[in-house]
């Protein structure tokens, strides 16, 4: 009896020994996988599709007929990666929504001036000199939908992204400066459809990147065009055809 029980006891103790040495393998590689994770915080929030939010501050410059226009703006960010890493050659990378909103939103103008131009009195077309308003200009801003894609990256520290969005301004005057409505042209009252509106549009794109500076938590560089128009809300949209805007930001990751 006891030279039958003599293989099995051999063959089990093979087995738990295979069993032992596998585990030890396994929890090695989970271990060495942690570690990894641990040692490159843009692979963490990739995988953990972590919500991330903070504040940030932006400053531009108006293009073209636009270039004497500045503005400074501030805010607070949200965003969430959506989906797993999609695997497309150089534009691999990973699907996020986000949102900001704008409590701060100022806009440089050229001072209040008088314009050379052409006006219709009695009918009749004259050359003529209008009021055109002018100065600072203050508001809140609401981005609902930024559609972002992060690149996957092989960085540990440097994830680079691109995005279009589309928001909405609210002023406390009309924006931009356009012609007053109501003037006086050679001693006579002229009505001037120069209004434009309080309420704004800004569909935009642009390019950036977070630099971690360690686990969650990251400097946040961004360039956006952004066209700001009233979509014909007012009785003149002149808008702002085009700008450049700069933002930096300082982002929290859990």
């Amino acid at each position: 009896m006891t030279q039958n029980l003599t293989p099995n006891l051999i063959r089990f103790a093979k087995t738990l020994s295979i069993l032992v040495v596998a585990g030890a393998l396994a929890a090695n590689a989970q271990a060495q996988g942690a570690n990894q994770l641990s040692d490159n915080p843009v692979a963490q929030v990739r995988q953990a599709k972590s919500w991330e939010y903070g504040p940030f501050v932006n400053g531009g410059i108006g293009v073209g007929d636009r270039s004497n226009y500045k503005f400074f703006w501030g805010g607070f960010q949200l965003a969430k990666p959506l989906t797993p890493v999609v695997h497309a050659g150089i534009f691999s990378g990973q699907f996020e929504l986000g949102g900001n909103i704008m409590p701060l939103w100022q806009a440089y103008t050229p001072a209040p001036h008088t314009e050379a131009t052409t006006c219709i009195v009695n009918n009749q077309s004259q050359p003529c000199n209008l009021e055109v308003g002018g100065g600072t200009f203050y508001g809140v801003s609401l981005t609902p939908v930024i559609f972002r894609w992060n690149f996957l990256t092989r960085s540990k520290r440097f994830q680079p992204w691109f995005q279009g969005a589309g928001g909405l301004i609210y002023t406390t005057h009309k924006f931009p400066p356009n012609y007053l409505t109501t003037q006086t042209v050679n001693n006579q009252t002229v009505i001037i459809d120069g209004g434009t509106s309080v309420w704004n549009f800004t569909p935009q794109g642009g390019a950036g990147f977070h630099y971690f500076l360690r686990d969650k938590r990251s400097i946040d560089v961004g360039v956006n065009a952004v066209h700001i128009s009233s979509a014909s809300l007012g009785d003149r949209n002149p808008g702002v055809n085009a700008s450049v805007q700069i933002q930096v930001g300082y982002t929290f990751w859990r």
